[in-house]
């Protein structure tokens, strides 16, 4: 069986379209460039305070050259763990200055390789910096840092008082 072809009259008009026409998709284009003008990469994954400690926001440029470092509490102690591949202990430093926990390191690389018909010459240098503002109950005195295969791991001991100010609370049946 045959389809019959429909015709619909089709009405031209050399009239602009009017902005209520407009108005879902300007509305859904300034939401979506709004979205994209507040979205700043990798933010949503530091917040400002972790475990007690002030961890400072870093920009995406930043984050291109600083390591990634975790912050782990435990019962006695917190541990900062960076993988800083590259580096050994000498181009790494720790200091604490005000409460303030800062690591800081350098790497340069510099390789030539001389051949009969070809000198190939790269140099790589850059450094980082972070800063932890560390809670209280962190017995400065006693913190620790080793550095072993490229992972850096500084423990910071709580104090007595710090260790002592949790309590368990017991839960009774209604």
């Amino acid at each position: 069986m045959a389809e019959a072809a429909t015709k619909l009259p089709v009405k031209k008009s050399t009239a602009p379209a009017r902005s209520e026409d407009r108005a879902p998709f300007e509305s859904l284009r300034r939401e979506i460039d709004r979205l994209l003008d507040d979205f700043q990469p990798f933010d949503w994954r530091l917040p400002s305070r972790v475990l007690g400690f002030e961890v400072p926001r870093i920009s995406a440029a930043e984050w291109q050259v600083t390591p990634a470092m975790d912050l782990v509490e435990k019962d006695d102690v917190y541990e900062i763990t960076a993988e800083l591949p590259g580096l050994d202990e000498k181009n790494v430093e720790i200091k604490l200055s005000n409460h303030t926990l800062t690591i800081q390191g350098e790497k340069s690389e510099e390789n030539e390789d001389k051949r009969k018909d070809y000198y190939l010459s790269e140099r790589r240098y850059g450094s980082f910096q972070r800063s932890f503002q560390l809670p209280e109950g962190v017995d400065a005195d006693k913190i620790e840092a080793r550095f072993a295969n490229g992972v850096l791991s500084v423990k910071l001991p709580k104090t007595a008082e710090a260790k002592k100010a949790e309590k368990t609370i017991a839960v009774k049946a209604a």
